[in-house]
Formats: structure tokens, sequence, C-alpha cells
């Protein structure tokens, strides 16, 4: 299914759900607020059945600008292939899990929380994944600036070596 007809089937059950984007986007973009439902739509739909999330991924386009994700979406029975893309403020970011739609998206979000700090409401067990519960800040933010200690112990700030 063409991604004109996709945003024509969504925008006619969920009217204020849908951003404009430019012409010429290759993705879906939505606000936060409709995302639970949508996702729903796109999973249960018999013309849809997004039936698999293959990534989440968390972006940052740089300071002053919001945060956004990514959802690559597939359907295995349709063998058809989409990208919805939702963007939150910088600050206090939130976008409703997805985690009971697509249970692949319960580790995901826990990464885009830990790395860019945006909290996905409803999520069974948001807690950082990849840094440890104290660690100050979202590494992947553009504006992220490394810290100089963790617990008394330097931060090393040259990488040579270990790759």
């Amino acid at each position: 299914m063409e991604l004109a007809a996709i945003q024509t089937r969504v925008g006619a059950v969920h009217p204020d759900a849908l951003v404009p984007t430019d012409e010429g986007a290759a993705y879906l973009s939505m606000t936060p607020e409709h995302w639970a439902d949508v996702a729903q739509l796109l999973r249960s739909d018999e013309e849809l059945r997004f039936n698999v999330l293959m990534c989440l991924t968390g972006y940052d386009r740089g300071p002053g600008e919001p945060l956004g994700v990514a959802y690559n979406l597939h359907s295995m029975d349709k063998l058809h292939k989409l990208e919805v893309r939702i963007e939150v403020p910088r600050d206090g970011g939130k976008i409703p899990s997805v985690a009971q739609i697509w249970r692949t998206a319960e580790w995901h979000e826990r990464e885009a929380y830990d790395l860019f700090g945006i909290t996905f409401v409803g999520h069974p067990d948001l807690r950082r994944i990849l840094l440890p519960e104290d660690w100050e800040g979202y590494p992947l933010r553009k504006d992220y600036k490394e810290p100089d200690y963790y617990r008394g112990i330097p931060v090393p700030k040259d990488k040579r070596g270990w790759e």
C-alpha cells in the first residue's frame, strides 16, 4: 500500500493525528497525543496489518529543535512498510508507549528514554537500559556535555584504543 493511501486511511479515522510534511516525504508524521490510537489502527486494520515493529529510533536535529522518534513498521501479511515520525519538546517530551501493541517496543522505548530522555507514557518498565540509573543527561542529544567524572572516576575523553 502506498504512503498516500495509508495517510488517507489514518486521516479518515483520526483527522487531527497527522502533521503536514514536506512534499515528497517518505514517512507519516503525527502528533504524540493520537499515537496510541493510530498505532492500534495500523496494527489491527485489515488493509494495513502492520504486525511488526522493526525498530524505533530516537533522533535529535540539534539544540532548540524538538526531539523525535521514528517508528519503522512492517506488515508480514501485506508485505508493505511504513515509517512514522513523532516529535516532542526537548524538555518533558512524552509519547504514549506502544509496548502493549508491539512487544519489541519495550526495549526500544527504554533505549530512546535512556539516550534521549523521551518519556513513553504507559511503558511497563521505563528505566535506563544502557546507563546506570544515576547517570546525568542523555548522551545522544546533540547538546549533551560529557561529565568529567562519574562517582569519582574520570570519564575518559580520548577513546582511541577502544575499538
